[in-house]
């Protein structure tokens, strides 16, 4: 029986670096009916050089196509302190709080904020001191594999494992950090590698634009969604254009909700309680096919199969061929064994 599925809604660096436009985003996220809402936590002089520049998608979709990359991420912080609000609001909205850090330093101060999963990030999936530590709490682990190769995959598995990081408490994603992901280039079969290859949890990480990918890594048997998310695409900011709005949020929501329901069965085939009424209206049972008077044999050229389904059923027509009629019966009667000797 499949499991609910753990939905993220990726608030990311969409808030723009402003609290009040944070706390909107854990509005909608709560108004969706997500598991978790993830943001990320980093200082720009640990995460990049001074000299970087953006990658194409942040220049696109940002308004000024001048600034460094160091420079984009700077005005996109979250403070301690405004990790603190969120953390407090998400409680106060019966939402779970999760965050990304980038370095030692971030996985620490979210360790003490007592989140109860880590996440792995795709750019830290070579990041061996990154590993050691994120490994160091004994807590779950999410790694996301975005631009990883199945041996990248594994070592870093090696690390979490050899670290005493149980297996079961590992649930890597599946992910390309094109944004947005071209749909040629989904490759969402990997996923079904990934688990197959490891025998691991796996979900999917989702960068395309719309929701039809993200439903059907569920339906495929994914058990994590992590799915950026925006109060509107047409927002300044490197990720916004590539995220959900709050309606395609409720929507994806909806659909992925819906998979989990119909995907919860025993697997085993059968009749379904909702169905069973149609078994008399939709099959057939064997009828007649001409008049036939007392004492004639039935014979195979005299049956006729029609609905409903609520007689002698026509798997069972070598059963009354040859029988003798007990009285005349009208063409198109339904068989009655009884009516034969």
């Amino acid at each position: 029986m499949k499991k609910k599925t753990i939905i993220i809604a990726e608030a990311g660096v969409n808030h723009n670096g402003k609290i009040s436009m944070a706390k909107k985003l854990i509005d909608v996220a709560v108004e969706a009916g997500v598991d978790y809402i993830k943001f990320q936590t980093f200082k720009a002089e640990t995460l990049v050089s001074k000299s970087a520049s953006k990658a194409s998608y942040q220049i696109s979709n940002s308004n000024n196509k001048d600034e460094t990359q160091f420079q984009m991420l700077k005005n996109l912080e979250l403070s301690e302190e405004g990790h603190f609000l969120l953390f407090e609001y998400c409680n106060s909205k019966n939402i779970k709080f999760l965050s990304t850090a980038f370095d030692p330093e971030g996985l620490e101060f979210l360790n003490s904020l007592g989140i109860d999963i880590m996440k792995i990030p795709s750019g830290e999936i070579t990041n061996l001191p990154y590993l050691n530590k994120i490994s160091s709490f004994g807590k779950p682990i999410i790694l996301s594999t975005g631009m990883a190769s199945l041996l990248e995959i594994h070592d870093a598995l090696e690390v979490l494992i050899g670290n005493s990081i149980s297996l079961n408490d590992i649930t890597i994603l599946h992910c390309n950090t094109a944004y947005p992901t071209p749909m040629k280039d989904v490759n969402l079969l990997a996923m079904l590698s990934i688990r197959d290859k490891f025998n691991v949890k796996v979900g999917y990480s989702d960068h395309t634009m719309g929701i039809e990918v993200p439903i059907a890594s569920v339906a495929l048997g994914a058990e994590v969604i992590e799915k950026h998310i925006t109060l509107n695409k047409n927002l300044s900011g490197p990720d916004h254009k590539a995220s959900l709005d709050p309606d395609e949020l409720k929507e994806m929501v909806r659909c992925i909700r819906n998979i989990d329901e119909a995907c919860s069965g025993s697997g085993i085939k059968g009749v379904s309680p909702s169905e069973i009424l149609n078994k008399i209206h939709s099959r057939k049972s064997i009828h007649l096919k001409r008049n036939l008077k007392k004492g004639e044999m039935l014979e195979e050229s005299n049956l006729i199969m029609l609905r409903p389904g609520n007689g002698i059923s026509p798997m069972d027509s070598t059963t009354v061929i040859g029988k003798i009629s007990k009285k005349n019966i009208s063409a198109y009667s339904q068989i009655n064994i009884n009516d034969f000797n």
